[in-house]
């Protein structure tokens, strides 16, 4: 019996020193005062502060921590805590580090987004670092591993940059940044919307549609154009894929290809390509053509549709955190699958409601929209 007390003390114990470490057990109140602070670690907005389990271990066995602090704990529940398998993949196995940019309202609201949601599904010790463009690498990587940090998670093309000098023992996931190329080599999730949904909400809105016609740069989209011939196939549509590798060949084929197109049949899509969809000679152009045709005209770019076109897809910033806390937790586990660049899923929807009139467009499901414009 004593052995089996002794076990049970020990199981506690060990339990304990988990729950304790990912703040399941903690008031905030004791949880704000035993933190330590620094000043080169930004925590989490909206987390709470994290505290060492050695300190607290100390003060319970030292009978300095009031009773009034732990919330009770019965073994079954601790049993279930131990289970989780967020908590098993981080278990003896390093932290997650998230780099940001260090920029202004709005983009800094985005971020901070991603970080909610990174911080939502892992509940685990996640540490944030805003990055500045000229940041001492070689310092950060210390840092960096100084704090046991196995998965950085990279936001924005700053994040990304300053991954340059890491260790390899360090893996890193990128998000928040347009990525158009395979040649980046990295693994990640680029802003790029995943087009098999877009061409899944076109379906929903223009049933009659059967071609989608888009002008491209391969050197900057043809990793895109690869998973757009699959989803259009899918989708029961025809990809009319046209190449351009200027700007000037672009201006020459989008009133040629709109001047051709059926308005009921067929659309254009506005890929995140900046040689053929550029913003103060391209984009104009393209949305007069589809005005003045009538032919649809969708987007990867939701600032496009408050200046016209349709609809496009938009980042769902915490939930594309979500996903990216998954991948490290997985790669924390030892998950070895090959990783590489993908395309945004996590999304919602914008619509221009002035040019869906002007189109004939009957919006009976315009609540399943997450944003229109014109607003109201």
């Amino acid at each position: 019996m004593k052995k089996n007390t002794h076990y049970a003390t020990g199981l506690l114990r060990a339990g304990l020193a988990l729950l304790f470490a990912v703040g399941a057990c903690l008031a905030p109140a004791s949880a704000q005062h035993l933190a330590a602070a620094s000043a080169s670690i930004i925590d989490l907005p909206g987390a709470a502060t994290r505290t060492p389990v050695g300190a607290l271990l100390d003060r319970i066995e030292s009978g300095q921590l009031p009773h009034a602090e732990v919330r009770p704990v019965t073994l079954a529940q601790l049993e279930d805590q131990l289970r989780r398998p967020e908590l098993q993949a981080s278990i003896g196995k390093g932290s997650i580090a998230v780099l940001y940019p260090n920029v202004d309202e709005p983009f800094r609201g985005a971020f901070v987004s991603m970080i909610q949601g990174i911080e939502e599904r892992t509940k685990l010790r996640v540490r944030s670092y805003p990055i500045d463009p000229r940041v001492d690498t070689a310092e950060l990587n210390a840092t960096l591993k100084h704090n046991g940090t196995k998965v950085v998670i990279a936001l924005g093309r700053q994040g990304l940059n300053a991954t340059v000098g890491l260790d390899r023992d360090i893996s890193v996931l990128v998000g928040g940044v347009l990525l158009l190329s395979e040649a980046d080599n990295v693994a990640g999730i680029s802003m790029t919307p995943d087009p098999a949904l877009l061409f899944a909400r076109l379906r929903a809105l223009l049933p009659e549609l059967r071609r989608v016609i888009v002008v491209y740069n391969p050197q900057k989209s043809e990793w895109l154009m690869k998973l757009a011939r699959e989803a259009a196939k899918a989708q029961g549509l025809e990809l009319a894929t046209h190449v351009a590798g200027d700007m000037a060949r672009a201006a020459q084929l989008y009133p040629q290809l709109i001047g051709a197109a059926d308005p009921r049949r067929d659309a254009v899509w506005l890929p995140h390509d900046t040689t053929t969809v550029e913003e103060t000679t391209i984009l104009p152009l393209v949305l007069r053509e589809s005005w003045n045709s009538g032919v649809p005209l969708f987007s990867s770019n939701v600032l496009h549709v408050k200046k016209g076109a349709l609809f496009a897809m938009v980042p769902n910033n915490v939930e594309l955190g979500r996903t990216l806390a998954s991948s490290a937790l997985g790669m924390i586990a030892g998950d070895a699958r090959r990783r590489n660049l993908v395309p945004l899923r996590e999304l919602q929807t914008a619509i221009n409601v002035r040019t869906a009139n002007h189109m004939g467009l009957n919006l009976q499901q315009q609540r399943s929209f997450d944003f229109v414009y014109p607003q109201p």
